[in-house]
Order: C-alpha cells, then sequence, then structure tokens
C-alpha cells in the first residue's frame, strides 16, 4: 500500500498553494493603472456548458489584483458546432484575449499548433484555456514549455500515474474500465497513458468508447449496457478520465456504475462534487481558473507572447472522497492512513451534503 509520505512526493501536496492574487496585485499594479486610464481590456471567454469554478476563479483574480477587464461569456451549450458562430462575432466583439475551456472549445479556436496558415483559426488574438487536459497530445502545443503558436494555459489533470497510484492505496485492482469519446484527442491520449501503466503493473485495461448518433457525436445512449459489460469483463474499478463529453453525462453515468457495484475513480473535480464519484485525485476547478488568469495577466499587462508563457498544471492537488458513494458500494471505505490527508465529503444526487 502506498503510504502518505510516497503519495505526498508524488505530487499530492506541496508547498502553499500559488498565493497569485497577492503577487498579481504588486506586478501589475502600474500596468493595471495605466490601463484603467485608457478603458478595461476586453476578454472573450468560450465555455462549454456555462460557467463553473474554473471561470469564477478566472474572474476573481483579476478583481483581487485591480486590473479592470470587461468580461464577453459565450459558450457552445455542449455543442462544439455552435462555436462557427461566435468565431464570426470576433471581428466586431474586438477581444484583447479570449479564454476557452476544455479542449473542443480550445482546438475549435486555434486549430493545431502545425495548421497551415490558410486555416481559418484565431491566430492573431492571444488565447489562453483552462481544463484541457493534454494540450501536447491534442496537438494545441507543440510542449509544454511553448505551445509555438498564440496560446498557452493551465492543464487541471493530476499526473495519470499519479492518479493510479493512489486509486491502487484505496482499492488494489488487477482491471481498470474507461469509458470515453473516441473523437476527443485528450481522451485517446489519456487511454494510451493507462495502458502503458496497465503493462508496467501486470494489469489489464479495458476500454469501451461510447456510442454515436447518426451526426457522428458521442450519445448517452447505451451507457448502461456499456458499463455493465466492463463489470462483467472484471474490472474493479471505472475510471472516469477528463474527457468533455463524459463530464456531461456524470448523472448517467455514476448510477449505472453503482448499480453494478463498480467503484468510480474522477480525473476532475466535477466527477466527484456534482457527478458522485467515490473517489477523486484533482486540480480545483477555481485553482486552475486563477493559474489560466496569471498567464492572461503576463500576456495583457506585461506584454508577453503566449509562446513565450509555459503551459502548466498546479503545484497541488486534492484526494476527495465521498462517503455516501463508498456506503452505496457496500462498504468500500478508505485506508484509515487515507483519511489523514483527504478531504471527505458525502454527496447525494444532488450535490448537497
Amino acid at each position: 500500500m502506498t503510504s502518505r509520505r510516497d503519495l505526498l512526493s508524488l505530487g499530492m501536496a506541496s508547498a502553499a498553494l500559488l498565493a497569485m492574487p497577492v503577487a498579481a496585485r504588486a506586478a501589475a499594479a502600474a500596468g493595471a493603472a495605466t490601463q484603467a486610464a485608457s478603458g478595461p481590456f476586453r476578454i472573450l471567454m468560450i465555455t462549454f456548458r456555462g460557467e463553473t469554478d474554473a471561470e469564477r476563479g478566472f474572474r476573481d483574480y483579476f478583481a483581487s489584483a485591480g486590473i479592470p477587464v470587461e468580461f464577453i461569456a459565450r459558450d457552445v451549450k455542449q455543442n462544439i458546432a455552435n462555436l462557427a458562430a461566435i468565431l464570426e462575432e470576433i471581428p466586431s466583439l474586438k477581444p484583447d484575449l479570449i479564454y476557452t475551456w476544455g479542449t473542443p472549445v480550445t482546438l475549435g479556436v486555434v486549430g493545431p499548433f502545425d495548421a497551415p496558415a490558410s486555416t481559418p483559426f484565431v491566430r492573431d488574438i492571444p488565447v489562453v484555456f483552462s481544463l484541457v487536459a493534454a494540450p501536447v497530445q491534442s496537438r494545441i502545443a507543440r510542449s509544454l514549455a511553448s505551445s509555438g503558436h498564440n496560446v498557452t494555459g493551465a492543464v487541471h489533470v493530476v499526473p495519470t500515474d499519479v492518479q493510479l497510484r493512489a486509486m491502487q492505496s484505496y482499492l488494489p485492482f488487477k482491471k481498470i474500465g474507461v469509458l470515453y469519446s473516441p473523437a476527443e484527442q485528450n481522451s485517446i491520449a489519456i487511454v494510451d497513458q493507462v495502458k502503458d501503466f496497465c503493462a508496467r503493473q501486470n494489469s489489464t485495461l479495458v476500454a469501451r468508447t461510447f456510442n454515436l448518433n447518426a451526426q457522428g457525436r458521442p450519445t448517452a445512449d447505451g451507457v448502461e449496457a456499456i458499463i455493465a459489460d466492463i463489470k462483467a469483463q472484471g474490472a474493479d474499478w471505472l475510471y472516469l478520465l477528463p474527457d468533455t463529453f463524459l463530464g456531461t453525462v456524470y448523472d448517467r453515468v455514476t448510477p449505472a456504475a453503482l448499480a453494478q457495484r463498480l467503484p468510480t475513480f474522477g480525473a476532475a473535480e466535477l466527477a466527484v462534487r456534482q457527478g458522485g464519484a467515490l473517489v477523486g485525485l484533482i486540480s480545483r476547478y477555481q485553482s486552475v481558473g486563477q493559474l489560466a488568469a496569471a498567464k492572461a495577466v503576463d500576456i495583457l499587462v506585461h506584454r508577453k507572447a503566449p509562446a513565450d508563457i509555459p503551459i502548466e498544471t498546479l503545484k497541488r492537488f486534492s484526494l476527495l472522497i465521498n462517503m455516501r458513494t463508498a456506503k452505496q458500494l457496500g462498504g468500500v471505505y478508505p485506508p484509515i492512513d487515507m483519511l489523514n490527508y483527504a478531504e471527505v465529503i458525502s454527496l447525494g444526487k444532488d450535490g448537497a451534503s
């Protein structure tokens, strides 16, 4: 069993988290004063499923730093096809910076880093993303050190091997089940990472994809049968990887897993707090939004190019355990020593404690 010290060394906790608003107030004061005289910055915020704590953290960072900003909110309403109309608005909106949520939206705005100049992606306005799990593997960025073009941002996902070791510490496994969208490049990349981990640990991956509708988009139809099949194949866990579509159907996925007595491990905060997953090793959305905002300040106030600003993840992660789900699974409770550093919650279907 992995000890607390081992998990800490894997990055589950570290020194104090960011303290970014204080640093931003000191570093950006002169630039903010100059900008206030000429009018606020204009930031277009494009989200996938409405505002989350990431956007609230992003906005709060600017407010704490005293930097005047006009936020323009647009949402694709869980349908990436709606992005085209938002992109058509950009010339009239004249944003100084674009904030994007998630891999599909970010790719739809900036495109792959090596896309030809003739492609209709935004390349003349700086872009900062949050909630992108694998920016290099999805070809948003050439590397984490430099995207190679007009984008930088904040990764919200704890390294895959660290998550899987935490999963082992809670409940050892021989088989891991995953359910993902076949069109999401970040999901494919993470599934490959899980496969590599399983090969090293002499365990097995049971991978299934969502069904697709007539338009080729993932659908929750048949998800209960898919999860029943994952369980029938002998999976000890269902790993809820950071898949954008999966995040919209937790209300179908986690009850189906509960019905199969299949524990769920979430890579994203909402998987546990709203989705009812048993446990998750996560970066808090609000803190991810603050990290993205710090990068936006570097661009807007300090005039740094996005390609010169590294893409980063947080330095501190949180282990969330849902005791209500543990009880519903028949008493799949965590090891006693894990309770020394985990945040224990007890959430019902409505997300209330």
